[in-house]
């Protein structure tokens, strides 16, 4: 079987402050909330994800919510994380929604030969929203904050920070079966573009070399981690044989419920996961009530009340 990632799956960053973080993502942003469930390895937290209007696979910011100092910057990191809008009109309009808002945000600038935006969330979370030509499947959430034609359209290039390029490059290439397609530069920094699948905004991931750069340290305002899109389980059972054949340290696989996963660091200490498409968020509530209230996977089920009881109210 050739192996390919189809794309980026999710994003998983940190907040210390989850009804903030659920304001900022769902009034600000205008995301939909499509799951409030609990971190499956620690239950006393929160982890939201928020998608787009069918909460589809490529379109999840997830947060862990955790009493976390904030996030000392540097390389071995992710460090920044793109979501994607439809034309020149939306970006002049996040401009101007992002400053209203009080919202630290520049000015519309090409990078890599894209229109984009540069901003951070209230617990400095670095994001960047992109101009994806309009290409690709869109599926608007109707209650929104946010004009259908503006609105989100799912994740974009995620920006890696590491000091030295080629252990990165290797298992990108080798391993992971991503092609290197073109470079740029930015702050000084030369900027790999890796694409994997088809391409695109939505299937990128850019690798920042800034050896000048004391490794960063995670907290709130950081990113835990970036996933890529495999198909279904029996791909990810083939990935999970690739893993050891390549005598890569992994998790193995491991269930999510919502989504079957893989976890592995690349060599310069960056948490990566690969995961299936499905079965997706609608498994266990209606897709008209996602996110509605909270929702456990079957073996934490029995533990319900005394998750409940340890969780902050998020409103």
């Amino acid at each position: 079987m050739s192996l390919t990632l189809t794309g980026i799956h999710h994003l998983t960053a940190i907040t210390a402050d989850a009804p903030g973080n659920l304001d900022f993502y769902t009034r600000i942003l205008g995301l939909r909330l499509v799951k409030k469930t609990v971190n499956q390895d620690d239950t006393s937290a929160y982890h939201l994800f928020y998608a787009d209007g069918l909460a589809s696979p490529g379109t999840d910011v997830t947060f862990f919510d955790w009493p976390a100092p904030r996030e000392r910057r540097g390389t071995h990191s992710i460090a920044r994380t793109s979501l994607r809008v439809s034309g020149r009109a939306s970006l002049e309009f996040w401009v101007g929604r992002l400053k209203e808002s009080g919202v630290s945000a520049g000015e519309i600038r090409s990078l890599d030969g894209r229109d984009s935006i540069d901003f951070e969330d209230f617990e400095g979370q670095r994001l960047r929203l992109v101009d994806d030509g309009g290409v690709g499947e869109a599926n608007p959430w109707d209650a929104s904050t946010v004009p259908a034609k503006h609105q989100i359209r799912g994740l974009g290039p995620i920006v890696l920070s590491v000091p030295v390029l080629d252990p990165t490059e290797a298992v990108l290439t080798r391993f992971m079966n991503m092609r290197e397609v073109r470079q740029y530069e930015e702050a000084g920094a030369a900027v790999h573009v890796f694409e994997m699948g088809e391409g695109g905004p939505a299937a990128e991931l850019h690798v920042a070399v800034e050896p000048h750069l004391a490794p960063a340290g995670q907290g709130a305002g950081g990113v835990h981690h970036v996933a890529f899109r495999t198909n279904d389980n029996a791909e990810l059972t083939e990935w999970a044989k690739r893993v050891k054949e390549f005598r890569v340290p992994s998790s193995g696989e491991v269930e999510r419920y919502y989504f079957r996963s893989l976890y592995f660091r690349e060599p310069n200490g960056i948490l990566f996961e690969i995961a299936t498409d499905g079965p997706g968020f609608a498994v266990d509530e209606p897709l008209e009530a996602l996110g509605e209230n909270l929702s456990l996977p079957p073996f934490l089920e029995p533990k319900r009340d005394a998750i409940e009881a340890r969780l902050k109210p998020l409103a």
